[in-house]
């Protein structure tokens, strides 16, 4: 799809709710979630333990966790939003409707249909996934994913619920409902313990609750917005293209895992813990892209559509431009400030029980090898929900096989000489030329200057000083106080960190320039070209 810019110009001027509330919304539900996602891993953690049991619950999950990714809240909604973002704007509310009745009624009919199979065939294909398993766990593991396996129906539909709050711009109930999931699976491992001879199976049971939850909290919050009725109207040119916009990101996400494949396989070859080295880090490297980047993402996404729909490519790289300075604004010192605690973080969250100073070093030196790559993926993500925002879900997903490619020739290159951080460092420089060939290709397609926000900018320069600064003094502060311990040491390396960076962002000016950006004033106008 090209973006083509005339003299041709006609105003509509409508209400924006603000941009920066909106991400607060969301990066304040997405944190509420990840808390209570660690509650829940605690909670399990003191039910279950390590024990064969809980591997027995994690194989299972993985499949339709899996699906999920695949299916639901990764392609289905990310295809859904650009579609029925375009019907309202060009349609009317009425058509993008009709849109929403059929693929919700499609979806009534597939993924109830996926969990059947998925049931069906769990004793042929469980085996796969579980081979080191005994006789006994792996009849455990089967059951296990008989009963979870229904969670891609609820969370299915769920997707699609959530595809059109954030097209109406109504974020907090698809940013928050995964807290429900946590709350149910929490609440039912300790409330159904006892009705089971095997109690790994109250989890499995938690899974479907925390799913339902999931679906039912957000239902209420589509009044004024869509009412379901049942439709199926199989020549609907927007149900053939959302299939045809899912395909190619399904592959894609499909792509993705590879990565993490060949990681724990390059990983067992390794010392001990090394594969547990690579999880821990992980986390710590998500963090900030789950609670702000995709954030921002779903902020941004039915925004960028509805400029697609009216051909606006001026306003389009103008939002993209606004999200990435913002996300750089966090992203940025947030590197920073991971590599200036990495060691004190990981002591406060994981050096406890069987965990020894020694795993503590593994996955220190994983992280610090995969910090350098948290800025690329950042700006990745953004720069992916732009062109599924231009319903170009094949561009994505070719530049991401590229790199996937890419990603395994440096696992292999790079685990000889450095071990575990030559497998995080491989993922850091895959993200960041993921971001490159993804903005060439963006800046090629719209003919605007998308480079500038990113590369060569004034303020993005200041926001690199300040964090580098910030960085060095953290890292001084943290020295000064490790002989107080590592919970003291991390508290006033955050604090004094976050204070000092504001200030140079106060000071250098970046502060106010960045939060204005995204702060409209009541209302916008947008500017729709003709070709």
């Amino acid at each position: 799809m090209s973006l083509e810019l005339s003299r041709q110009k006609t105003q509509t001027v409508q209400a924006q709710p603000s941009f920066l509330k909106n991400v607060i919304v969301i990066s304040g539900s997405t944190a509420l979630s990840r808390i209570f996602g660690l509650i829940r891993d605690v909670a399990i953690a003191h039910l279950f333990g390590a024990s064969r049991a809980y591997d027995a619950y994690l194989i299972a999950f993985m499949i339709p966790h899996l699906l999920r990714r695949l299916l639901a809240e990764g392609a289905l909604s990310s295809a859904f939003i650009p579609i029925f973002t375009e019907r309202i704007t060009k349609d009317g509310p009425d058509s993008a409707h009709r849109f929403a009745n059929t693929v919700f009624t499609a979806a009534l009919i597939f993924f109830p249909g996926l969990a059947a199979l998925g049931i069906l065939f769990a004793p042929l294909y469980v085996p796969f996934f579980a081979d080191g398993f005994s006789a006994e766990q792996l009849d455990l593991t089967i059951r296990l994913t008989q009963i979870t396996f229904p969670f891609i129906a609820l969370v299915g539909l769920a997707a699609i619920v959530m595809g059109v709050l954030n097209s109406y711009e109504r974020f907090f109930a698809p940013a928050f409902a995964p807290v429900l999931f946590n709350i149910g699976v929490i609440l039912s491992a300790f409330a159904l313990l006892s009705f089971f001879t095997e109690p790994i199976y109250a989890l499995a049971v938690g899974v479907l609750v925390g799913g339902l939850g999931q679906l039912l909290f957000q239902i209420p919050y589509l009044k004024d917005t869509w009412r379901y009725r049942p439709q199926l109207d199989l020549r609907d040119e927007g149900l053939h293209k959302l299939l045809k916009l899912m395909l190619p990101s399904v592959v894609g996400l499909a792509i993705f895992q590879i990565n993490s494949i060949v990681d724990n396989k390059l990983a067992s070859h390794l010392a001990e813990g090394s594969i547990s080295a690579l999880q821990y880090a992980i986390r710590l490297f998500q963090l900030p892209l789950g609670l702000f980047v995709v954030s921002v993402g779903s902020v941004i996404l039915p925004k960028l559509a509805a400029q697609a729909a009216q051909k606006d490519a001026q306003s389009f790289a103008q939002t993209l431009r606004e999200s990435a300075k913002f996300s750089l604004f966090i992203l940025l010192p947030a590197t920073a400030g991971l590599f200036a605690l990495a060691q004190p973080i990981i002591q406060v969250l994981f050096e406890h029980g069987n965990f020894t100073s020694e795993d503590t070093q593994l996955t220190v030196y994983a992280l610090i090898n995969y910090l350098p790559g948290l800025i690329g993926y950042g700006i990745a993500y953004l720069l992916t929900r732009a062109f599924y925002a231009l319903q170009d879900t094949r561009t994505p997903l070719l530049v991401g096989a590229v790199t996937v490619a890419l990603n395994v020739i440096l696992d292999y290159a790079l685990v000889g000489p450095m071990g575990v951080g030559g497998l995080a460092l491989a993922t850091s420089v895959a993200g960041i030329a993921n971001a490159l060939v993804l903005l060439f290709v963006l800046q090629r397609r719209l003919s605007q200057n998308v480079w500038k926000a990113f590369i060569a900018d004034s303020e993005i320069a200041k926001m690199l000083g300040a964090s580098v600064l910030m960085g060095i003094a953290v890292h001084c502060i943290a020295l000064w106080a490790s002989p107080l311990g590592e919970l003291l040491t991390v508290g006033l390396g955050v604090a004094f960190g976050a204070g000092f960076y504001i200030g140079l962002a106060w000071l250098g000016g970046f502060l106010r320039l960045t939060t204005a950006q995204l702060e409209p004033s009541g209302t916008t106008r947008t500017r729709a070209y003709k070709p």
